[in-house]
């Protein structure tokens, strides 16, 4: 007789997988043949490859016909070229999308308002209209963006400097304690 399970298991691996890929919006295209990614094999372009790990594998469940190609090439220091993508319409019109320095979500964006249809327009609406996020993560982008919008103090700025080295010199000398107040 076989032995009853301690615990109940959890989700399964491939349902876990396939709720990712399908859960909301359906990154669903029409009219295009095919994209193709160009980026850095490792250590750049970090939006792009959020993109094609999160949102990419999303567009490819949902549009099976559609031609896609990564072409992940090794990058110096010294090289300058940007990440990008490159759109083909059904009816040979090319497009490029720049993705240097953005977050997958607004590639993801930038890609569907080229190509989603109307379905993709009455999601965006209505998310918007709600006051919802459009796409999940999109509010971690929100919060580096105001982050990135308000200054920071740089500590080792003159007058900061300035400051400490009065403030050192007008506290009086505090007792020492601990190790300090047996050595010399």
């Amino acid at each position: 007789m076989p032995r009853k399970p301690k615990s109940i298991p959890g989700p399964s691996r491939l349902s876990i997988i396939l709720k990712d890929l399908n859960k909301e919006p359906r990154l669903s295209l029409t009219g295009l043949r095919g994209i193709s990614l160009t980026m850095a094999a490792r250590n750049d372009h970090f939006g792009a490859r959020h993109f094609v790990k999160e949102e990419l594998t999303r567009i490819r469940y949902a549009n099976p016909q559609l031609n896609v190609e990564v072409n992940k090439r090794p990058k110096t220091i010294q090289d300058l070229w940007t990440p990008e993508m490159v759109v083909e319409f059904e009816d040979g019109a090319k497009t490029t999308i720049d993705m240097s320095n953005k977050w997958s979500t607004s590639i993801a964006k930038e890609l569907m308002d080229l190509a989603g249809g109307d379905s993709w327009k009455e999601y965006k609406a209505a998310a918007q209209a709600a006051g919802l996020p459009i796409l999940p993560g999109e509010e971690n982008e929100r919060l580096a963006a105001a982050k990135k919008r308000t200054p920071k103090s740089n500590p080792r700025s003159p007058e900061n400097l300035e400051a400490m080295v009065e403030n050192m010199l007008s506290s009086p000398e505090r007792p020492k304690t601990g190790a300090a107040a047996i050595l010399p």
